[in-house]
């Protein structure tokens, strides 16, 4: 089954160094592999994953990349174009507008 076209939307809350954190990267990785559209939004103690390398090189590669701006303020992220910084009203819109929805916790 071809992923082309498809929408796949990951949310990811674990710090980078969890294992988690990777394994919603590798699924981004695969599916945009696919020929999927993928939308990551990193949450909580993820927000300083949107810089791992890995998740950059997928960025150039198309995915759509987003970060809690609330979790950056709490977790003393600065804002940065390393991510589209937004709130909760994303994730809903993420939700409701992908083909399949998972989350890394």
């Amino acid at each position: 089954m071809s992923l082309s076209g498809k929408k796949l939307g990951i949310l990811i809350s674990c710090r980078p160094d969890q294992p988690n954190f990777s394994r919603g990267v590798k699924l981004a990785q695969a599916a945009l592999d696919e020929g999927a559209d993928v939308y990551l939004y990193c949450i909580d103690e993820a927000v300083c994953g949107v810089e791992v390398p890995e998740v950059q090189e997928l960025k150039t590669r198309g995915l759509k990349l987003y970060g809690c701006a609330y979790g950056a303020h709490r977790h003393h992220y600065p804002l940065n174009d390393k991510a589209i910084f937004a709130g909760l009203t994303v994730v809903n819109d993420i939700i409701a507008g992908t083909d399949r929805f998972v989350s890394f916790n």
